[in-house]
């Protein structure tokens, strides 16, 4: 097969890279590996981790979009209250860590409605489910990818003038021989605050296997996980308690301390404010990720709430996913976890009236659609990453070191994002890393390879570091990058010219971020403090 662009990967990158191209007008095939598009937000099953000035600025026009889609889908469809319905930035979930939680399946519906039109005209081709397994090269340019049905013994070659690395873990690059970093570099090559001494390759942050919760009569307990003795009784030297317990580090603070957990309260969705300058929201885990609030809808129409498990205690960081032998073993293990915490919360987990354990809690396989009942994806925080033109750094952004400065302002913008500098624990034994931020751009140089000539992140593989990625990795920044990736490949098909001498040539720069402008790309900042 040959089109003008190739995807690979049909994450938030991916659907955004593949909707910009196929909008400019050129052939794309995109190809995605799990049942549903979306990536961090359908099949990792994780609600959007957002700024607090969403609703007003700090997005792309089209990410605008598919958050109205998103409102919009629950308003045609969804048997809301008058009220609720009424809700200008309706939060379906009434979510404390987004103003906008709501069902995965529900962004599924509104990215295929975005791209409908395209598949239709013969525009976008989408081969699902496929992951890349080979590559093609022939000196600093990619010829061809080869990719692999993920359940029978089928494979399909693709050509394309430009290829985009939309995968959760940057799979082109080791396939394509594009020099990229993983894990923690040290201080003396990036000068960061928080960087340690020496570089860690394969530290990383955890993975987390994601799922959805309600609670109803009866009695809903899973078998016992195989491995559940193991994760009872697993104690992590800086967690201060077990690690499927109430008590965590608080990630800005480290202070070890106790969350609640109250099933279906009683609140007023409309009453939530999800804003986290304010509050990270994380104190009632229950409504920490709410994905559906039942008195958003009117009466009976949910018989509970559903909350989305991403909290503190399914972190896997016994090992990294990436660039390791058992990598496959450690996200078999990363599952057990999850099931197992599930099964703890059932049976063990101390309740406020002194006794133990929720079996109404039944898991709702249904609303992260897999059969196995947890999110069809593990939650990958960390990807591999290109060796840059321009790598981003804690300097960069770091609320601590550039104060009422603002975060660095580059020339080559290309895109904003906001993000408190996010690091959960990791494979080499850290705790959270958790850094005040400024309001940032995406420079243009973070997204070219030092060598490869057509080869373009589209993803959490840009050239940030393990630090900063804590920031660029969440769904805005990550469906920025991937659209101007999209149009970037457009603009350099059109004149013949490569990514580097864009960014390198200002008339062409001039040209390109009026290009993205036009698109509805936000490149600057307004006048406003970070936390």
């Amino acid at each position: 097969m040959r089109a003008d662009v190739l995807v690979v990967g049909g994450g938030l990158g991916g659907v955004a890279a593949a909707l910009a191209a196929a909008r400019a007008g050129r052939s794309v095939i995109l190809t995605e590996e799990f049942d549903w598009l979306g990536g961090q937000l359908t099949s990792q099953a994780v609600p959007p981790d957002e700024h607090s000035w969403i609703e007003q600025f700090g997005a792309t026009a089209s990410y605008r979009e598919l958050r109205d889609g998103i409102r919009d889908y629950y308003r045609r469809h969804y048997p809301l209250t008058e009220r609720s319905r009424a809700w200008t930035d309706l939060n379906p979930g009434a979510g404390w860590v987004s103003r906008l939680c709501h069902e995965p399946r529900v962004a599924v519906a509104v990215l295929e409605q975005m791209l409908a039109p395209y598949r239709g005209s013969g525009r976008l081709t989408v081969l699902q489910p496929y992951r890349p397994v080979a590559a093609e090269t022939d000196g600093d340019r990619v010829t061809g990818v080869t990719l692999a049905h993920r359940d029978r013994d089928e494979r399909i070659e693709v050509e394309a003038p430009y290829v985009l690395d939309a995968t959760e873990t940057g799979e082109l690059l080791p396939l394509t021989g594009t020099e990229y970093v993983t894990g923690f570099e040290s201080q003396a090559q990036t000068g960061e605050p928080s960087a340690p001494a020496q570089a860690q390759p394969l530290n990383m942050q955890a993975v987390s296997v994601c799922f959805a919760l309600d609670h109803v009569d009866g009695d809903h307990t899973i078998d016992r996980p195989a491995g559940y003795d193991f994760w009872r009784d697993y104690k992590p030297d800086f967690w201060g308690d077990r690690l499927l317990s109430w008590r965590s580090p608080h990630p800005r603070t480290l202070e070890i301390v106790e969350r609640s957990f109250t099933p279906n309260p009683d609140d007023d969705p409309l009453g939530v404010n999800a804003d986290q300058r304010l509050n990270p929201g994380d104190g009632n885990l229950w409504t920490f990720r709410r994905i559906a609030a039942r008195r958003n809808f009117v009466d009976g129409a949910y018989g509970s709430d559903i909350t989305l498990v991403n909290w503190p205690m399914i972190d896997y960081f016994e090992g990294p996913v990436i660039d390791v032998p058992n990598a496959s073993w450690h996200l078999s293990q990363a599952r057990e976890l999850s099931y197992s915490v599930l099964y703890w919360l059932q049976t063990e987990a101390p309740r406020p009236d002194g006794g133990t354990g929720y079996p109404g809690l039944r898991l709702r396989g249904d609303v992260t659609g897999s059969p196995d009942g947890l999110a069809q994806a593990p939650y990958i925080r960390e990807s591999r990453r290109i060796r840059a033109e321009y790598t981003v750094v804690e300097q960069d952004l770091s609320l601590a070191v550039r104060g009422e400065h603002g975060a660095v302002s580059y020339p080559d913008s290309i895109g904003v994002g906001m993000y408190r500098i996010d690091l959960h624990p990791s494979t080499g034994g850290d705790n959270y890393i958790d850094v005040g931020s400024c309001p940032f751009e995406i420079p243009l140089g973070a997204l070219i390879p030092q060598r490869m000539e057509n080869l373009l992140p589209a993803g959490k593989n840009i050239g940030t570091t393990h630090i900063t990625n804590g920031s660029y990795r969440l769904h805005p920044v990550e469906w920025n990058v991937g659209e101007v990736a999209g149009l970037l490949a457009d603009f350099c098909l059109a004149r013949g010219e490569s990514p580097r001498a864009v960014r390198g040539t200002p008339r062409l720069l001039a040209e390109f971020t009026d290009r993205i402008s036009a698109a509805g790309v936000e490149c600057r900042w307004p006048q406003i403090a970070g936390y």
